[in-house]
């Protein structure tokens, strides 16, 4: 298998679209499917043994949280 290339992409959405994507996400975390998601072009499928975090980050002026799903390529 190719090697990926690494990226750090941020994208913002939509509310709804935002809110749709959370929804699609937590169907295929209660019934134990893979997810896919497409972002920035590029197709990504998050596999059922994937891990899933919370972080809270505080700086002077502003506040962050941030959901984390997260898994080791095979």
């Amino acid at each position: 298998m190719a090697a990926k290339q690494e990226r750090d992409i941020e994208k913002e959405y939509p509310k709804a679209d935002f809110v749709a994507k959370l929804r699609r996400l937590a169907d295929a975390i209660e019934n134990e499917e893979r997810f896919e998601i497409k972002i920035a072009g590029e197709r990504i499928y998050v596999p059922v043994r994937a891990k899933f975090t919370v972080e809270h980050e505080r700086s002077d002026d502003e506040e962050e949280i941030e959901f984390q799903i997260k898994w080791e390529r095979e």
